[in-house]
């Protein structure tokens, strides 16, 4: 399944293939809660933050950025709605991944790490499961120099703002993915695969019995002015892409653009609106 899910990420996307105070040398910043955990410059990375508990009663969203000699690292976890131990799942999950990188002296490793920490943290989330139901989404990303470095697992996205066009870097771990490459293969019509009511089932997460491995893609070659974009669904679903483009066009800081982003997500006052999560990462030119 997930090698069907790659073959559309890479039919979809050839276009764009042509803080504070941790330890062992790292810089970390967290949070679960709405709030402001920034600006920050971390190894000529500049990162912005923010989140909104939505209309849920719980934030089942958590997040982490972290610098190290190796890069900076952002990742988000996205606790699945509408079962319990959601916020456990992404908790869990992003400590992980942050005590993890800490561990990775070099670029070369970072692909390694990707696949450890979701191997690690899915079967650390079972555990505390103990058989009931749960799980988290997760993508996460690493800035190491000109390159960036990137794995996902479920529907939280990764996306990249260049000239203009946000590109979408990774595929969503749902059933559409997999009807998509159905249709593509001729196995279904465009209409089985467009109105199936299960489109959106996650098919792939942390948590997951029958998870094996999260998608690692091969290393984005950043440009001057690229912005980095992590966000969980509550912020996709939410915004069209031509609402998230008004805001990246007006060249605000890191900071101000994540709070622009989930100020207008709140300002729709949708009444059954998620989580919202999202972490903004800019390269400097030196």
């Amino acid at each position: 399944m997930v090698a069907l899910l790659l073959v559309v990420r890479n039919r979809l996307k050839a276009g764009l293939a042509a803080e504070n105070g941790g330890s062992g040398g790292g810089k970390r910043t967290s949070g679960a809660d709405a709030g402001r955990f920034g600006p920050t410059v971390a190894g000529g990375v500049r990162i912005g933050n923010a989140q909104t508990i939505g209309r849920r009663q719980e934030q089942d969203d958590y997040f982490a950025t972290s610098t190290t000699q190796t890069g900076t690292m952002a990742v988000i976890a996205d606790g699945i709605s509408g079962v319990s131990n959601g916020r456990m799942a992404s908790t869990l999950a992003v400590t992980m991944f942050s005590k993890e990188y800490l561990k990775v002296n070099e670029p070369g490793e970072i692909p390694g790490f990707f696949h450890k920490a979701a191997l690690m943290s899915n079967r650390a989330i079972l555990e505390q499961l103990g058989g009931a139901t749960g799980g988290t989404t997760l993508v996460v990303a690493v800035v190491s120099g000109d390159l960036l470095h990137w794995g996902a697992v479920g529907d939280s996205m990764l996306i990249l703002f260049r000239d203009g066009e946000l590109m979408h870097v990774n595929t969503k771990h749902t059933l559409e993915g997999v009807l998509e490459a159905r249709y593509l293969a001729g196995e279904i019509t465009e209409e089985e695969a467009r109105n199936n009511p299960q489109r959106n089932h996650l098919v792939n997460y942390l948590g997951y019995g029958g998870f094996k491995s999260m998608e690692v893609g091969d290393p984005v070659e950043l440009r001057p002015g690229d912005t980095v974009i992590l966000c969980s669904d509550g912020v996709y679903d939410t915004l069209t892409e031509v609402e998230l483009e008004q805001i990246l066009f007006r060249k605000l800081t890191p900071q101000e653009t994540a709070e622009e982003i989930i100020s207008a997500v709140d300002a729709k006052g949708y009444k059954h609106q998620d989580n919202a999560t999202i972490i903004i990462l800019e390269k400097g030119d030196a």
